[in-house]
């Protein structure tokens, strides 16, 4: 039996798995790290319940949970998983008495600065240095696919929630109207997470081997497989995927200005680490028109570290707590 109240606890519940965590004074405890296959249980309780029975009982200070999908007033509705987080339901559930209930990203973009430079890898250098105190931008691409800027406020770190990845699919050229057109008939809003994510590059593939006159499909993994093969129907996909998504990252960095730099996280995203400059993601990325030299300020890179939402959630929570207290 673990000290009471000495522990917080922290969970990151994407579209397919849970990783849940403990905390000790802010800091996220690697080896008390476990992952949960989400279809294989009921819900959040019932992940939390083996949780604790396997950490042989805790009683927590405080919870935080990370949910891949939209918060309001401390109630999470998953986009991709038929569960629904309450702030209320963690409390019961871990005993906390400071529970908080954040977006995934928002969670993610509370790790910055905390995480090991090894797990940081440049994808694109901007030409000046990210400046300090400056804003930041994260972008997920796995399951789903999401965004949130992150600034540096007085009162702190302040971490902004969106649902960026159901905005429609932005158009360039004729082939992205065909690509548009085909997840319209299939989905009947063509959003950006139809096709940047890992559902999303099964139906790009599929889309790719239709436009080729060998209609097909594949699930992501073996995509990627295809891919390191050097299936060329892959590779198609794979430039495709690349170009799409330097080109809504770049959007985003319009909208947001993110002096502080760009940070892709997620499955899907490192897993293509290895072929955005090759696929050419930042040529994407900045093709801007008169404004490609002014995309050149920006840094891009990738977050390689999986656990990265808990590091969020174990600085956040501990800030609650100081209030608290």
């Amino acid at each position: 039996m673990r000290q009471r109240d000495r522990y917080a606890l922290l969970a990151d519940i994407g579209g397919t798995n849970t990783r849940v965590a403990l905390a000790e004074a802010g800091r996220m405890l690697p080896e008390t790290i476990r992952r949960y296959v989400n279809a294989e249980h009921t819900g959040l309780d019932a992940v939390l319940a083996a949780y604790l029975a396997a950490e042989g009982g805790v009683d927590c200070a405080g919870a935080c949970v990370a949910a891949a999908g939209p918060v309001h007033d401390g109630v999470a509705s998953m986009t991709n998983l038929n569960w629904t987080i309450d702030r209320s339901e963690v409390a019961r559930a871990t005993g906390a008495e400071v529970v908080a209930v954040l977006n995934d990203l928002q969670a993610q973009g509370h790790a910055l600065g905390h995480l090991a430079a090894s797990a940081l890898r440049p994808l694109v250098r901007g030409r000046i240095a990210p400046q300090p105190g400056a804003s930041q931008l994260v972008v997920g691409v796995g399951t789903g696919f999401n965004a949130a800027p992150v600034h540096e406020a007085p009162g702190g770190r302040l971490v902004v929630a969106s649902e960026c990845g159901h905005a429609g699919l932005p158009v360039r050229t004729e082939a992205d109207l065909r690509l548009l057109q085909f997840v319209e008939a299939a989905h009947g809003f063509p959003g950006v997470e139809d096709v940047l994510s890992g559902r999303g590059l099964e139906r790009l593939f599929a889309w790719v081997s239709s436009e080729a006159g060998t209609p097909r499909e594949l699930r992501a993994a073996e995509i990627m497989a295809a891919l390191a093969a050097g299936d060329a129907l892959a590779e198609a996909t794979g430039r495709a995927f690349v170009r799409l998504l330097g080109t809504v990252v770049g959007n985003l960095s319009l909208i947001h200005l993110p002096y502080g730099g760009v940070w892709l996280i997620g499955g899907v995203a490192r897993a293509f680490t290895p072929y955005m400059e090759r696929f050419g993601f930042s040529a994407a990325f900045r093709d801007k028109g008169r404004f490609e030299g002014f995309m050149q300020d920006f840094h891009v890179s990738v977050i390689e570290d999986d656990y990265a939402a808990l590091t969020g959630c174990a600085h956040y929570l501990q800030g609650l707590m100081h209030k608290a207290a």
